[in-house]
């Protein structure tokens, strides 16, 4: 129980807090920091991160008082606001002596919290009239009168005690992949058994928390899997193997829900270029790399890529980037209008003699199976989509294979297993799951497997089933699964224009240059796309999108923002990554899941040559917004640590030779009849786009021949 002290103490802390958060976010025409509630982000801060609090926060806020009454004879609520002012200048440069914190981190701590109260509006994640929002342009919600949000297909699940002891297939993972297979097989006839370690999440429970995202997961994410009891770990080039949990960088997330990354991402439907499927033949092998080509061709996945394209849906304009591959029809939807700052891009590509035109996206831009066109929201990518527009495993293929009869989903259950015999011939999978406190186990038999978690917890799933076949993993004969794990390294450039580039239309992305995908100077190993940016939320503007010399604070910090996030362009892409064999997935061996499985061990960085061909796009990036007008650009990476995360790829590669890849050219597990992969996975480069279209044709590809035999 607390002393009055106590109490006393805490009122007086509160109303220096008060007093600091005014002076961070000051009143003039718009609310302050505490009439935005600030204040009572703060405090939830302090609930959420104790250790902060009592360590570095309170210490600091008595410090700060302490320190005023020492140069000023007054407590810090009663100075001046220019006193005020000038004393936060001092702490946050550091020009304090003899604190018992560090004056500089307790600063920018603070400082952090209080921007996330005000610009993030965590707290009340949805609200659609924070006035802060208001004060930068940005609108959240999409700009029709549709009704919200738009109702969703319930998608039915089986317990364990409903599920056969028998499938003809067992399909691990309900996202991209794994949501094509399960209705190309079970239109075919076949039974079908979808195991999800994530929920069915409904849009209402994704929720659209600013720093609790696939976008900026600072303090946790909106999808799965929870942030107690699903760790990683990450070896560091030192031997120290550290923990990671789900929300943190080094963990590599991709959504696991019903429809995995689909659910939330920003849905870029890019076909690899054909050089993509042979860049060893055209630029060699680098030192310290494993670029190989593919063993199959663009012709051969093309007919794929116009299936997924029509079955699942994807707008775009036919007539652009020609360079890219022959198509034999035009996309089912035509592309989404441009934006303002397209508009603006596309005249500066011209002036350039850059070739340049619209983003494909796995979005309607017309109402198709009868759901809406997309109502071009603020808040796309790294959420769900409030009016079903976006096309994704959960509302596309999965509904399709449920629809049939011949498909059920179990939802919450991991796949701790895959049972072979004579390391040849997968017999099932083995299920575990948690209901009310309980550890539940399930042996399901199996015709065939696939594996459709993605390239970090598929190559987990086969280092974890091993056999006295296969003592090393699954497929692990030649030491190769979890190897070659890439992603995508992106770098770009932001732009400060004199006047609004910004119009708010979601979901931002509209015009993209594959001027440099292939071909450029200085020896640069393939290349990448540029393309403007996804809209972004207030808070991302505050943490990656003002310049270096920008104020962050203050009267002069809230006008920057207020002026700046409608002048400010942002281009950037990813690069084709070259693959190395020293980014990879092993199991750890020391740290296990709730459920006592082994996790994912992480370790490795980007060949060097993919920072070279970052550098390049970074460059042109900033010559493209220069060309468009802008008054002030930076550059902005590329990063050098390991590359994985949403577009995780690589680690259970395909190819011919049994002794240099995991899978053949079917994606089928070398010397196995009935074991597939689904998933980027096989991926043996990433391409210079995002690679989703690729996971759904190749799904697709595989999955026919799994049905022809």
């Amino acid at each position: 129980m607390r002393s009055d002290t106590d109490v006393n103490h805490l009122l007086e802390l509160r109303s220096v807090l008060e007093a600091v958060a005014n002076r961070l976010i000051p009143k003039d025409d718009w609310p302050s920091g505490t009439d935005e509630g600030v204040v009572e982000y703060l405090e939830h801060r302090a609930q959420e991160e104790p250790n902060t609090w009592m360590h570095l926060l309170e210490p600091g806020l008595r410090q700060l008082d302490s320190e005023a009454i020492t140069r000023y004879g007054l407590p810090f609520t009663h100075l001046e606001t220019n006193g005020q002012d000038a004393l936060l200048q001092a702490v946050e440069h550091g020009e304090v002596k003899d604190w018992p914190v560090s004056a500089k981190s307790f600063f920018a701590t603070l400082l952090e919290f209080a921007m996330e109260g005000y610009y993030g509006s965590p707290l009340q994640g949805g609200a659609r009239e924070r006035a802060s929002w208001k004060m930068v342009g940005f609108r959240p919600g999409p700009i029709s009168g549709t009704d919200l949000p738009v109702p969703e297909t319930d998608l039915p699940q089986r317990s364990f005690d409903q599920l056969r002891d028998s499938y003809d297939a067992v399909i691990v993972g309900a996202g991209a992949g794994g949501s094509v297979a399960a209705a190309v097989l079970a239109e075919a006839g076949m039974k079908v058994l979808v195991v999800e370690r994530g929920r069915w999440l409904r849009y209402d429970e994704i929720g659209e928390d600013h720093v609790r995202n696939h976008r900026l997961s600072r303090y946790g994410h909106n999808t799965g899997p929870d942030l107690a009891g699903y760790p990683r770990t990450f070896l560091t080039p030192s031997g120290e193997e550290r923990v990671t949990q789900p929300h943190e960088n080094d963990y590599h997330n991709n959504a696991m829900t019903v429809g995995g990354g689909t659910r939330v991402y920003g849905a870029q439907a890019w076909r690899f270029h054909p050089d993509d499927f042979r860049m060893a033949t055209r630029y060699g092998v680098p030192d310290g790399s494993s670029l190989c080509d593919w063993p199959i061709q663009y012709d051969d996945l093309e007919p794929y890529y116009d299936r997924a394209e029509w079955e699942v849906g994807v707008s775009g304009d036919s007539g652009a980037h020609l360079t890219r591959g022959h198509r034999r029809r035009p996309y089912p939807m035509p592309a989404l209008s441009r934006t303002l700052e397209a508009d603006r891009l596309a005249q500066a590509a011209k002036k350039l003699g850059w070739d340049a035109g619209a983003v494909p996206l796995l979005i309607n831009s017309i109402p198709r199976d009868g759901r809406p066109a997309c109502g071009r929201c603020g808040q796309c990518v790294g959420f769900a989509c409030p009016t079903n527009s976006k096309n994704g495993g959960h509302n596309t293929m999965l509904v399709r294979a449920l629809a049939t009869g011949n498909c059920d989903l179990v939802c919450e259950t991991m796949v701790e297993r895959i049972d072979t015999e004579g390391g040849k011939h997968a017999t099932g999978v083995r299920l575990v799951r948690e209901v009310s406190g309980q550890i539940q186990r399930r042996r399901v038999r199996a015709g065939h497997v696939v594996v459709a978690a993605g390239a970090i917890e598929s190559a987990r799933l086969l280092l974890n089933s091993a056999s006295v076949e296969e003592p090393d993993g699954i497929g692990n004969r030649n030491g190769l699964v979890g190897k070659n794990l890439q992603g995508h390294v992106y770098s770009g450039a932001y732009g400060l224009f004199d006047d609004p580039v910004q119009d708010g239309l979601g979901p931002g992305v509209s015009i993209a240059t594959h001027q440099f995908a292939h071909g450029n100077a200085g020896g640069i190993v393939g290349g990448g796309m540029l393309a403007n940016e996804f809209t972004r939320l207030p808070i991302i503007h505050w943490y990656r999108a003002l310049s270096s010399d920008a104020p962050r604070w203050g009267l002069a910090g809230k006008a920057a923002m207020r002026e700046t996030y409608s002048r400010t362009g942002h281009v950037q892409g990813p690069i084709q990554e070259i693959p190395t064999p020293i980014a990879r997935v092993r199991i750890s061996p020391t740290v296990k899941d709730r459920f006592g499985i082994p996790v994912a061990q992480l370790s490795g960085s980007v060949h060097e040559e993919s920072i070279r061909a970052g550098k390049l796009l970074a460059e042109k990036a900033e010559e493209w917004l220069w060309a468009a007008g802008a008054v002030q650009v930076w550059r902005v990476g590329p990063w050098g640590g390991l590359s994985a995360g949403q577009h995780q790829a690589g680690t259970l590669r395909m190819g011919s030779d049994p002794a240099a890849s995991v899978t053949d050219p079917l994606g089928r597990v070398h010397g196995y009849d009935n074991l597939w992969v689904c998933d980027g996975s096989v991926h043996v480069t990433n391409g210079g786009v995002n690679p989703v279209l690729t996971i759904l044709a190749l799904a697709f590809r595989t999955a026919d021949h799994l049905v022809k035999q």
